[in-house]
């Protein structure tokens, strides 16, 4: 489990229609395609800031341990 990388799970809460393109393309990227939809991505910076640009439309799914 050392080598294990960490993910987070992100689901996408809100329809993109009436938002900035960018903004439809980040949710794209994330491979994010319709509401209630999860995906698990790796925690990494890159990752973050994609949310952060979006977080009006997603939103992190907690998990229990």
């Amino acid at each position: 489990m050392a080598n294990e990388k960490k993910s987070i799970s992100i689901e996408q809460i809100k329809s993109p229609i009436g938002y900035p393109r960018n903004q439809r393309e980040v949710l794209r990227s994330l491979g994010l395609r319709r509401i209630r939809h999860v995906v698990r991505r790796e925690d990494s910076a890159a990752v973050r800031g994609m949310v952060k640009k979006i977080q009006h439309l997603v939103r992190i799914v907690e998990e229990p341990s």
